[in-house]
């Protein structure tokens, strides 16, 4: 007789597992059902993912030269219009189809041009589910089409249409408007933000030459206007902004080779980090692929040609290759690293069928595109550097310094590395480890100080929260070279203890924590250490951001005590919210100017307890404005920072100076 733990549970009604069990979703019902299947989640994010989806529509008109203006509008009611100036979605019915094309593209998710390649030879919107899904995903919605010098209309409700497509008027010009409302009943939030759209709009003016994007916001009327008559190498300028150039005019060049479209912007700076940003069809490519490959093999090959070809290598002195130590000429070997230390790039491709792969599906797989931009990159370079040989001259005394420094930094890299995952010997004296070895079941804080560490360590739970004490501000690594941030003891530590490396060695799946979790004080002192450790983490260990890995710990500013009673208040707001609820005798208040004035019990409830605090994620919608933004705060040039703090200092909330 088995046991009452092994039985198996009586069948009832409930349990029945038959036809009458499967539902079948029809129209948009499914987009609604599983929103974040669509548009990645249903927060901030997926909400201006909304506005992406329809200007996408607009900007592959553009990409096949029939669109030159978008405008995009958000407007006082809180929802948000896109006009072009393309050739209008088409009226009449599709083969096999009752309704209009409009309403089927409107309706109907794989629906659109997108498939036909005479129509758009190349898109960013590849499976036809975009404007679709944002009508599922609004309250309401309609669309203007302007074609053939008529003007028609149609509105919808939740992705469902009111009544049949209707002629409202007559135009000669073409183009498309749509205006959708989100869905409260979907959407976490539905108040759009102007910056966060402002971003994308940017970007997407850079890599469309000549295409001019204008973005409204009617709620408190302010208007911007993006057009970049030099494309890529604008892009490559705005990124460099704040950094000084080692030479003034950026090596553009594009070529279309087997119906594939390539083009590059390059120039270096006297900076110590790469920044390189690759798209395929609009699309930012986060994770890389071909295309990156293709062109980064290119870009050393030709480097290395030409200072082997001038012997600018003889007198150098550094790290050696080959079987006898040499490059074949005498003096040093240049690698990979060396030759994109203080790199700023774009490269954009089109491609007819991209295929995407990788965690995020963002990594380009199509084999044949890594040899078309690795051939047209060395053409064009090779060309480049006979022509212009001070240029060449200034990019190979760069990377010769990069590659001297980076035999130092191999030197002070081997302090940092661990000889096995489980050896805790080889861990930092301050790291305070958690004694759970799962990676995904780990979490570590990066506390501000030796005070806030030791309440940390002795509120935390041992089993799986870890606690890295930090030591005052760590390096600026904007402003100082690899193989100094390596001599840096605090920057040390922090390798060591998360466990994946750094530079070349760096491995995201090694991360020894998959909570990584910057807590400094809430004073002026704690937003620097915390924009220096962000720094870091964005330009050696991007990986861990783009994997959602990195979080900023938000621990209370006050304590409000009524009698027994606790109240824990987050911001002015929050502690005057709670003050005017209280009577106004018997009442304490706290203001915590530092981690360190919280006992461990306080520090658990507030700010470590899984079931109660608040953790805020970073996360990369643009890591082209993200570079931007390091560069302005922590670069060496104090213009353009005192000029985003005139900006921005009336936004600025609970500053503890």
């Amino acid at each position: 007789m088995k046991s009452a733990s092994t039985q198996a549970a009586p069948k009832t009604s409930e349990h029945n597992y038959d036809a009458s069990t499967i539902k079948v979703l029809k129209g948009l019902d499914a987009v609604r059902r599983r929103p974040a299947m669509y548009i990645g989640d249903i927060s901030q994010r997926g909400l201006h993912h909304c506005v992406y989806e329809v200007v996408d529509n607009s900007v592959d008109e553009a990409m096949v030269g029939y669109c030159d203006k978008i405008v995009v509008e958000i407007n006082k009611d809180g929802s948000v219009t896109v006009t072009d100036n393309g050739r209008g979605i088409p009226i009449e019915p599709p083969p096999g189809e009752k309704a209009s094309a409009v309403q089927v593209v409107m309706t109907t998710l794989h629906a659109g041009g997108k498939f036909d390649h005479e129509s758009y030879k190349v898109s960013g919107g590849l499976h036809g589910v975009g404007v679709s899904v944002v009508n599922a995903l609004s309250e309401w919605c309609w669309v203007e089409i302007c074609r053939d010098g008529e003007v028609y209309r149609q509105d919808y409700d939740r992705g469902k249409p009111r009544k049949k497509l209707a002629k409202v008027g007559t135009r000669k010009k073409t183009g498309t408007k749509t205006c959708f409302f989100p869905d409260s009943e979907i959407f976490k939030t539905t108040e759009f933000k102007f910056d966060i759209i402002a971003s994308r709009l940017r970007e997407l003016a850079f890599l469309n030459q000549g295409l001019t994007i204008i973005l409204k916001d009617h709620r408190v009327d302010k208007e911007v206007e993006f057009y970049f008559k030099g494309g890529l190498s604008a892009f490559v300028q705005y990124l460099n902004e704040n950094k000084t150039a080692v030479f003034r005019k950026p090596i553009h060049f594009s070529k279309i080779k087997d119906d594939i479209e390539v083009e590059i912007a390059i120039q270096y700076n006297d900076g110590y980090s790469e920044s390189v940003y690759s798209y395929v069809n609009n699309i930012n490519t986060i994770e890389g692929g071909t295309h990156l490959t293709g062109f980064r093999t290119a870009l050393t090959r030709s480097i290395n040609s030409y200072a082997l070809k001038y012997n600018l290598l003889k007198n150098s002195k550094g790290p050696k290759n080959g079987k006898n130590g040499k490059n074949g000429k005498g003096g040093m070997a240049m690698i990979g690293d060396d030759s994109r230390e203080g790199l700023t790039a774009v490269i954009s491709v089109r491609v007819r069928e991209p295929q995407f792969e990788g965690q995020t599906k963002t990594k380009l797989g199509n084999s044949e595109v890594r040899g078309i931009v690795e051939a047209i990159t060395n053409e064009h370079l090779g060309a480049f550097f006979e022509e212009n040989p001070s240029v060449g001259k200034r990019i190979v005394d760069k990377v010769v310094q990069a590659a001297m420094a980076r035999d130092a930094a191999r030197k002070a890299r081997e302090l940092t590395r661990r000889k096995t995952a489980l050896d805790s010997a080889a861990l930092p004296g301050k790291l305070a480890d958690c004694s759970l070895r799962d990676p995904e079941s780990c979490e570590i804080y990066i506390v501000e100080g030796d005070s806030a560490g030791g309440s940390a360590k002795q509120g935390r739970d041992r089993r799986y929260q870890a606690i890295l004490p930090l030591r005052g501000k760590i390096l600026n690594v904007e402003k100082a070279r690899i193989d100094k941030i390596l001599r840096n003891e605090e920057i040390r530590a922090m390798i060591t203890a998360l466990g994946c490396g750094v530079g070349d060695e760096f491995n995201v799946d090694k991360a020894r924590y998959h909570k990584i979790i910057v807590m400094t004080d809430a004073d002026v002192d704690g937003s620097h250490i915390r924009t220096l450790l962000l720094t870091f983490l964005f330009r050696y260990m991007r990986a861990l951001i783009d994997q959602g890995l990195v979080y900023i710990a938000q621990p209370p500013l006050f304590r409000v005590k009524h009698g027994k009673t606790e109240y824990w208040a987050y911001s002015e707001e929050e502690k005057d919210s709670i003050m005017k609820k209280l009577p106004k005798t018997g009442v304490s208040l706290q203001r915590y100017k530092g981690l360190g004035e919280m006992n461990p019990d306080q520090l658990w409830k507030t700010t470590m307890d899984p079931e109660k605090r608040t953790l805020l994620k970073i996360t990369l919608d643009d890591a082209a404005t993200a570079d931007h933004l390091f560069s302005t705060l922590m670069g060496p040039d104090t213009a353009p920072r005192s000029k985003f703090i005139q900006e921005n200092a009336s936004y600025v909330r609970n500053l503890d100076i």
